[in-house]
């Protein structure tokens, strides 16, 4: 079973809370837009820790690390099968500053052509309501517990 961390920034304004989403490099991705949005995150093997594995990613996608102590919102398994481990900071952050990995693919496919794509080709920051439509279904409960969250404090 594959497992994933990530940390979902988030910043209050005028009381109403935005959300830093990303969005996922390559070509399959290039032109979808609601659903396909995600919190930064990556897979991690089980001797790491979660909090230690998204911080890493965080840091990885986005150029940036993510600073400040992270409020645990659970885990939720993907339709894939992955189980995902998010973290909540409130944060700032300039998104159109970022500076994430590359990895190499082949494309176009099957042509023995290797080419590099950033694992995030952009980065955005939305209200839940926006933001309840650019992320990926299975991710979505992780706005929900956000929600709550600042509810409560």
């Amino acid at each position: 079973m594959k497992l994933s961390a990530g940390i979902l920034m988030y910043r209050k304004t005028d009381g109403e809370i935005f959300v830093l989403l990303v969005h996922p490099g390559g070509p399959f991705w290039a032109k979808r837009d609601d659903g396909a949005w995600s919190i930064p995150k990556g897979e991690h093997d089980p001797s790491e820790e979660p909090e230690a594995a998204a911080r890493r990613e965080f840091a990885e996608e986005l150029g940036r690390v993510a600073e400040g102590n992270l409020l645990p919102l659970g885990e939720l398994r993907q339709n894939s099968g992955k189980r995902v481990t998010a973290f909540a900071v409130q944060g700032d952050f300039d998104a159109s500053a970022i500076k994430s990995n590359m990895f190499e693919m082949e494309w176009p496919p099957h042509s023995g052509k290797l080419q590099p794509f950033p694992e995030v080709d952009r980065a955005g920051w939305f209200s839940l309501a926006d933001a309840r439509r650019k992320i990926i279904a299975g991710q979505a409960p992780f706005l929900d517990r956000l929600e709550q969250l600042c509810r409560d404090d």
